[in-house]
């Protein structure tokens, strides 16, 4: 059940305050990632932030791509992105990249240049950061900090035509390489790449900086509140210095939120893109990793993670977010989606003795119980099951109400069995029990005659559909990094389990992205990556029960 609410935050009240005071006639927010790899929750909330608050306002919000780094950008991350925003629920107003604005950018800096507000400078990038300073010792200006307009007008124009090699100049800005902010020490606008990019080709050999380039793109477009996360927030006086000094028609405001963080994950895209990388995940969609492709996946709903995004709620304090209460919004939500059925991961195989030969025998069951129009199933049953290891112990606990020699239970749906003779194989390994049912027991008729305290889910043997499932623990334990270590020493080695069992015939026409409840496991999805007309796999979502409590 969608939970969209109208809550109030400090982002919220600013766009109110300056709606009052006619700042502005029309709100116009942006969504604007880097296409250096995929989108993960984090991410996700952002979207939900910028998207849902313009429309709270009847604004407009933007897709836009940061494009400004042609050595680790690529078309299949842009595609990704679109994709994500779209699964997620967003349609966006307009579609920019900071690629379309590469000749407006380069025509503010020409301004800049002639206004004395930036410099082409000769130093190396380590000497760059030599004379920078620290934040307790002021920096030392660029010997070229003083050149003319006009050198530096011709050496930018040199830079445009390809005439010098990668990092032999820079432009950058000449503010204060005494501000105790180091981000106003002379920052750099403009390097050199000689790269081709995936939208300009090679029509470029200078690309603008990130901190130069995102106040001007969201100028352009008229982006009203430019939101963004609080890493963010020592950079504003330049974002700020960059609207005043090229003199912008639009006057956009920066505003910082936390950023979201979730326990036993990773969060960082450099991160995820090295677990790429080094093949540790199953790619960009691995169901261990929050990227949204990930998510989607594993059986994450675009209403389950949106209804997290909004309870988690924007905040300027930054905290750290338990992956259960993400985990509590998909089992919210799929409670009153997903079909139930059942399932065998670990089968032990029962034969029924006084089970009449060759019968099948077609039961009733309810497909959603707290759902009456999902209707009912019909389920074989025949001489032959397969229930849980798990669910047979030979000599149990006391309180174990499962199935024992001489004990008896329900099965779900179907009769009481009892349990008679063990069989094992010569290494003395349970591989067959041999039980009795009572088809007086029958679920449905009334039954009262006794009562039995365990009930186990099952599949028929011959009619069963083979099936593999793909469980998950957290891929990062949960244990504080030591010093010298990377976060790959904290790889969780049994963050994937799979498993070969059986599933009720009707799951023939399960289709990938599918999700059902498979009764005690949990909720399952049906893998979209690896399942085939020949064999069904399943990913667990999440387990059925959790301690957590919102």
């Amino acid at each position: 059940m969608e939970n969209k609410t109208t809550t109030s935050n400090f982002i919220k009240n600013i766009v109110i305050q300056d709606l009052a005071e006619g700042k502005h006639k029309e709100i116009i927010t942006r969504f604007p990632p880097e296409p250096n790899g995929y989108l993960h929750i984090g991410h996700a909330k952002s979207i939900v932030l910028n998207f849902e608050l313009a429309e709270q306002f009847n604004g407009k919000t933007n897709l836009r791509f940061d494009d400004t780094n042609p050595t680790k950008e690529d078309t299949e991350y842009v595609k990704s992105i679109k994709e994500d925003v779209q699964w997620l629920g967003f349609e966006w107003d307009n579609l920019y990249f900071a690629s379309d604005y590469f000749e407006e950018m380069y025509n503010f800096a020409i301004r800049l240049i002639k206004k004395g507000k930036a410099f082409v400078c000769d130093l190396s990038a380590e000497e760059i950061k030599e004379y920078r300073g620290t934040l307790k010792e002021p920096g030392k200006e660029s010997p070229y900090r003083n050149r003319s307009v006009e050198e530096n007008l011709q050496l930018f124009q040199a830079m445009r035509e390809g005439k010098f090699k990668d990092g032999e100049k820079v432009l950058r800005a000449r503010i204060d390489m005494t501000s105790p902010n180091l981000n106003m020490r002379d920052p750099v606008l403009y390097r050199i790449v000689h790269a081709s990019h995936h939208n300009t080709g090679d029509k470029w050999c200078i690309y603008p900086m990130y901190d130069y380039a995102h106040p001007l793109e969201d100028a352009i477009e008229g982006v009203t509140h430019s939101i963004c996360t609080m890493e963010f927030e020592d950079h504003r006086p330049l974002y700020d210095w960059v609207i005043q000094e090229c003199e912008t028609e639009s006057q956009p405001k920066q505003i910082e939120f936390a950023r979201l963080n979730l326990t036993n994950t990773v969060m960082s895209k450099r991160k995820l893109k090295q677990l790429v990388d080094e093949k540790i995940v199953d790619g960009w969609d691995d169901p261990r990793i929050p990227t949204i492709a990930g998510l989607r996946r594993r059986g994450y709903t675009p209403e389950a993670i949106r209804n997290f995004c909004r309870e988690i709620g924007v905040a300027k304090s930054h905290s750290v977010v338990d992956e259960q209460m993400l985990e509590h919004f998909i089992r919210e939500d799929l409670n009153a989606k997903a079909p139930r059925t059942m399932a065998v991961l670990n089968p032990l195989k029962v034969v029924i003795t006084n089970y009449p030969e060759n019968q099948i025998e077609m039961l009733e069951a309810e497909n959603n119980p707290d759902d009456e129009k999902m209707g009912t199933r019909q389920i074989p049953f025949s001489k032959e099951i397969y229930i849980e290891q798990e669910d047979f112990m030979e000599n149990p606990p006391k309180k174990y109400f499962r199935l024992f020699p001489g004990n008896e239970v329900r099965l779900k749906h179907a009769y009481f069995i009892k349990c008679n003779e063990v069989i094992k194989d010569d290494h003395g390994d349970i591989i067959e029990l041999r039980c009795t049912y009572d088809p007086e027991t029958k679920s449905g008729t009334g039954f009262t005659g006794r009562k039995v305290k365990g009930t186990l889910h099952w599949v028929d043997a011959t009619q069963a559909l083979p099936a593999t499932f793909r469980l998950f623990e957290p891929l990062i334990l949960d244990e504080k990094q030591e010093e010298g270590e990377s976060f790959l020493d904290q790889i969780n080695p049994n963050s994937l389990q799979i498993l070969q069992g059986f599933v009720e015939p009707d799951m023939k026409d399960a289709e990938p992205q599918d999700k059902f409840q498979l009764f005690r496991h949990g909720y399952f999805n049906v893998d979209p990556k690896y399942t085939t007309k020949e064999q069904l796999v399943f990913n667990r979502i999440v387990s059925l029960k959790s301690s957590f409590k919102i």
